[in-house]
């Protein structure tokens, strides 16, 4: 963004929204981090100079105070990161009910708050959203029931926004990224690796991963910097004619045909 904006990032303590935030006060804008936890909010507020504020992105009261501190602060609002995001493990017909409801209260019903409220404002500005969903938007995964319909339908929201208010200017897009490492993702890593017996600790996370990404063309999985540098395009005016699209950063897993696992997945390297 060739201008100053005010950029408004859920979940911004950690992961792909840290890396955002960072990647937007690099570049001069304006930024409100915002997440459950203060410590690791201030850290990168201190870090960055963005201005952290806590809130429950599920908690409609506590969605508004954040629009309003942003108001307050920097008096207009710009771009909002749909980032904060949980998961609870389990199948249908085996996930709790409560895990059901805690991860679509975040996942979901909490954007919704979050742009009803920020609407009129991102209308005042022409401004953009984009929301932080995941390749299990897209294919799903075993026992992944509550987080994959979430991210799904966290895709469509946006797809509403863009369609209904894409005539006033406001964009309104989706980044789906496969596995990335984060705070978040290394807790489930860890509880594959001791699962699997790939034993304790970070060589046992690392080996996780690299089990888990093996159909990856990439071979790895990604960084939160690389999913930041595609969200703060899609905010900015380069991504003008970009609305309602869905961009995958996941190292061309969906891609792959998962019939040809049988046959083992090679990529060779030719120089």
């Amino acid at each position: 963004m060739a201008d100053s904006r005010v950029v408004l990032v859920t979940g911004g303590g950690t992961g792909i929204g840290a890396a955002t935030a960072r990647q937007l006060r690099a570049d001069g804008h304006h930024v409100v981090v915002s997440g459950r936890r203060p410590t690791p909010l201030r850290i990168v507020a201190e870090e960055t100079g963005a201005l952290a504020h806590p809130a429950d992105a599920s908690d409609p009261e506590a969605v508004a105070g954040l629009v309003a501190a942003t108001l307050e602060a920097y008096g207009r609002l710009d771009g909002v990161v749909l980032n904060a995001g949980v998961g609870r493990p389990g199948p249908v017909g085996d996930l709790d009910p409560e895990d059901w409801e805690t991860v679509l209260a975040t996942n979901l019903t909490g954007p919704f708050h979050l742009l009803r409220t920020a609407l009129p404002h991102l209308l005042e500005t022409r401004g953009s959203v984009v929301a932080v969903a995941s390749v299990a938007a897209l294919r799903n995964g075993v026992g992944n029931a509550a987080y994959a319909t979430s991210k799904a339908a966290l895709l469509q929201l946006c797809r509403s926004v863009a369609v209904d208010y894409g005539p006033r200017g406001v964009r309104a897009n989706t980044v789906c990224p496969s596995w990335v490492r984060t705070e978040m993702a290394d807790r489930r890593m860890n509880q594959f690796a001791h699962s699997a017996g790939f034993g304790d600790g970070a060589a046992g996370i690392d080996t996780a991963y690299e089990k888990a990404t093996r159909l990856i063309p990439a071979g790895r999985p990604g960084t939160a910097e690389e999913v930041a540098e595609a969200v703060v395009w899609l905010l900015s005016p380069a991504a003008s004619f970009v609305n309602g699209a869905t961009l995958t950063v996941d190292g061309g897993v969906t891609a792959v045909d998962p019939g040809t696992a049988a046959f083992g997945f090679h990529i060779e390297t030719r120089k």
